[in-house]
């Protein structure tokens, strides 16, 4: 088949995936038009063979139009040996000839959106609906108005209650405090009017993508509500996008942008509105939502002018990348995880096993995504700012590493070592443990005491009632999160006899009925009831929520004055997240309802919290605090932990029977000569025997009926329900799943990891991708990356797109190739089969270095094994 040919069936069936049509249907009239002078019976839409690059001017367009059959959009076709780009100027001019604001670029593999009346052509990986190019064609921003908005410090209050500063309980300042409080008036501090203005400045060099790298505490949230206004308001964006990674943060999300925009735009929630969503201003949905089945393709990619990613790592990772790049417009990350955190990596070996590479990857990942290259954000606001600006708390450390915790973290990776004292004239041995082990293998009875206890000594004290302070202690498992619960209230029950009645600490975990609703309650003060010791003071009678994952990102609950992590950390992400529960301000003289009472409190503000730190996780992070308060703690008993080996079986099979011939113990013996009748060999495909998936679909049914596994993963913690398979389902003596099994059973070309079997399994995506589609998708996200890169737009790099690709995809998944890469011996590719010279001089020459530089840091090369 043609180039061209390839190229015009693949630009065929995206127009008509995007709901162009050819033909009168029952949809609507055919809304293509080709190019006149160009017959269809000369370019049957079907047709295999036919050169569309042989017509008498070179090329053909499409005029695509709208529902009145007016022009709206040329789309220039090339064949996929020609960049789509050098018809440019022939496809302005017949644009402007049909008064048509709009042209798509394509060559089959390469595709660009252009807007005549603003900038460059974007590169999309889908073409737009004809409904959304219809909406966009009545767009019309303005950079400069945007640019010159001013954003002060009311931006927001003005929004809430335009007239604020006019009424009385303002005017008067003894009463100004109680007046913002009870109209609930957000007024922005400083650093978020300067991240504002930083997305102002970038938008002036020519920029569209942004990443604030903002703490956590330092109000992101309201940060956003002000950008999501400076478009809208400039008339910059039409709509909003703001995607999350977790449901509770989408409801979150939602109510504060209702609260702080709802006098001038509208928000909504995707799920809740499927079919009014376009009546929205600020559509807000998990990045979950949108992967399901493939949801994000029923939008169009021009229904959103201003995507925003919060927390970008995890909502931009993976199969999510591709919900995030389907939107053209301008993009915005959030993140409270410096790149800073990411230390003592070997970068030459990007295939160490070390976890921390594959956050590295993600952190990397992140900041190329929105335009970072550099490893500098659009704007920086960071904890030890915050702090220094009286805003944040920065972390009391309890160092209180036991005898088998000392040496968690290890240079080698995320493990445990623990030495087995040896006999006299032996030498000690080193027994490594992964995570799932943990908890088997030496969390005993006396080490989660010593945790509580230690907890319990040296937690701070709440400053109004005296009592214990609310604290978040976070566990290995949910196994372990009930262990640690029942031994919490055990001691308060010593300690403090008939006051809590085993309601001092709960378990607030996926498996727990209502464990959402109890991080809600423990924020407001009502968890298990409130006032405790005074009628007058508001505080939750639970004081320790004990969780695994529930409680770390974007979970807020200033009064905390304890955290604990009774397991290890496995990512700086993660760490920042867990840390930064704690580091918010807090006047405890709010929750008193007692005037008289607040007079007399003599400490009433928030100035430290204690991190309490079991498994020396702040030393591994190499974070600078002051570690200000270190615990010898008395050695947790003698001996080593027991292990847990699997148990033994004998293994005995039935002995096979003699050559006796007739029958014996009802066992029939056949004697005689056979034959082979009839011989045939039939290749199973990758869809597999029936048997396997028969194999693969029981495992689906059991991970879906799971009642913990299906909350972590509506909760979206992948983590979490990947260690709870790893440890609680596979290697059972039922059904014995495990990961090797699951991939043969799966009948595809390549490896598959855990969480995407997850994916499939409850319905976030369809089927898995085969190798060669996965290799499709990695080289679209690499040409979404490198559409501003130098050079990219010369003829000498789009034409070669083809050869690109094919290096490509042979460097990710051919190791030997690699090798001579990376060693420099390019004479062995003249004898080397899967890829020549030939095949290598293809490539333009600074694509020969940028394309394996760009494999090593962003592709996961394990998938392709």
């Amino acid at each position: 088949m043609s180039k061209e040919a390839q190229a015009r069936i693949k630009i065929n069936k995206l127009l008509e995936s995007a709901g162009w049509r050819f033909f009168d249907d029952a949809a609507g009239p055919a809304n293509i038009v080709l190019e006149p002078k160009v017959k269809l019976t000369q370019l049957q839409v079907d047709a295999f063979g036919a050169d569309f690059e042989s017509s008498s001017k070179g090329f053909v367009d499409f005029l695509l139009l709208d529902a009145q059959g007016f022009p709206l959009v040329v789309l220039e076709a090339k064949a996929e040996s020609k960049n789509p780009l050098v018809g440019k100027e022939q496809a302005r001019k017949y644009a402007k000839s049909q008064n048509c604001r709009f042209v798509i670029l394509s060559n089959g593999n390469l595709h660009y959106l252009w807007d005549l009346q603003h900038g460059n052509p974007h590169v999309i990986t889908a073409f737009p609906a004809p409904h959304s190019i219809k909406g966009y064609s009545q767009f019309n921003p303005d950079p400069a108005r945007l640019i010159s908005e001013d954003v002060p410090h009311d931006y927001i209050a003005r929004t809430q209650m335009p007239g604020y500063d006019l009424e009385a309980g303002w005017k008067d300042e003894s009463q100004r405090d109680a007046f913002t409080q009870k109209n609930r008036l957000r007024f922005m501090r400083q650093y978020q009017q300067r991240a504002a203005h930083a997305i102002q400045l970038a938008i002036k060099d020519g920029k569209t993508r942004f990443l604030f790298e903002m703490a956590t505490g330092t109000g992101k949230t309201l940060t956003s509500a002000a950008v999501i206004k400076l478009f809208l308001r400039t008339g910059n964006a039409r709509r909003v996008l703001f995607l999350v990674d977790r449901l509770e943060l989408e409801d979150q999300a939602n109510k504060a942008f209702v609260a702080l925009l709802k006098n001038d735009y509208k928000s909504a929630i995707y799920k809740e509105n499927r079919d009014e969503w376009r009546k929205a201003e600020i559509v807000v949905t998990t990045v979950q939502s949108l992967l399901f089945n493939a949801k994000f393709k029923q939008f169009s990619p021009t229904d959103f002018d201003l995507v925003i990613s919060d927390e970008a790592h995890r909502s931009i990772g993976g199969n999510a990348r591709a919900v995030f790049e389907y939107f053209v417009g301008y993009k915005l990350g959030l993140t409270a995880t410096p790149k800073d955190y990411i230390k003592k990596f070997d970068a030459a070996k990007p295939t160490t096993k070390d976890p921390r590479e594959a956050e590295r990857r993600l952190l990397l990942d992140t900041y190329r995504t929105f335009g970072c290259e550099s490893g500098e954000p659009t704007y920086r606001y960071s904890l030890l700012d915050g702090v220094r600006d009286g805003f944040l708390i920065n972390p009391v450390v309890v160092d209180a590493r036991t005898e088998v915790t000392t040496q968690l973290l290890s240079d080698q990776g995320y493990a445990v070592v623990v030495m087995n004292e040896a006999a006299e004239g032996e030498q000690s041995s080193a027994q490594r443990f992964k995570q799932k082990n943990f908890e088997k293998r030496f969390f005993s009875e006396p080490t989660n005491r010593l945790f509580c206890e230690t907890l319990l000594q040296h937690g701070l004290r709440d400053p109004i009632s005296a009592e214990f302070g609310k604290t978040v202690v976070f566990a290995v498992s949910q196994a372990h999160a009930a262990k640690l619960t029942q031994i919490l209230n055990d001691l308060a029950d010593k300690a403090y006899p008939g006051r809590y009645q085993s309601d001092f600490a709960v378990q607030v975990t996926s498996s727990v009925t209502d464990a959402q609703q109890f991080t809600i309650n423990f924020t407001n003060n009502n968890l298990l009831g409130s006032a405790n010791g005074l009628p007058a003071y508001k505080t939750s009678k639970a004081r320790v929520c004990v969780t695994v994952g529930m409680m770390t990102t974007g979970y807020d609950c200033p009064d905390l004055l304890n955290l604990a992590l009774m397991r290890p950390v496995f990512s700086p992400s993660d760490f920042v997240q867990i840390k930064g529960r704690g580091t918010r301000k807090h006047d405890f003289r709010e929750q008193l309802q007692d005037e008289a009472l607040k007079a007399q409190v003599q400490a009433p503000h928030k100035t430290a919290y204690k991190l309490f730190d079991f498994f020396a996780s702040c030393e591994y992070f190499e974070e600078k605090f002051n570690y200000d308060e270190v615990l010898k703690l008395p050695r947790p008993g003698a001996g080593t932990p027991a292990g847990t080996g699997a148990e033994g079986s004998d293994g005995a099979g039935e002995g096979q029977g003699g050559n006796t011939g007739g029958t014996e113990d009802g066992r029939y013996y056949h004697t005689a000569p056979d034959a082979i009748t009839a011989q045939e060999e039939t290749q199973i495909g990758f869809q597999g025997m029936k048997i396997d998936r028969m194999f693969f679909e029981k495992f689906e049914d059991t991970v879906k009926a799971n009642p913990i596994v299906a909350q972590q993963v509506n909760d979206a913690q992948w983590d979490q329900a990947i260690d709870y398979i790893t440890t609680e389902l596979f290697d059972k003596p039922n059904e014995y799943f495990n990961l090797d099994k699951l991939r043969r059973a799966a009948g595809v070309d390549r490896r598959l990891g855990l969480r995407e079997i997850l994916e499939k399994a409850f319905g976030f995506i369809t089927g898995f991708k085969s190798k060669d589609e996965l290799l499709e998708e990695e080289f679209e996200k690499f040409l979404l990356d490198q559409q501003n890169a130098t050079g990219f737009s010369a003829d000498s790099t789009a034409s070669a797109v083809q050869a690109m690709k094919y290096y490509f995809k042979a460097y990710a998944t051919d190791h030997h190739l690699r090798e001579i890469i990376e060693a420099g011996h390019l004479t062995s590719l003249n004898v080397y089969p899967a890829f020549g010279m030939s095949d290598f001089k293809a490539v333009p020459l600074a694509w020969r270095t940028r394309i394996p530089e760009y494999v090593k840091d962003y592709v996961p090369l394990n998938q392709f094994m």
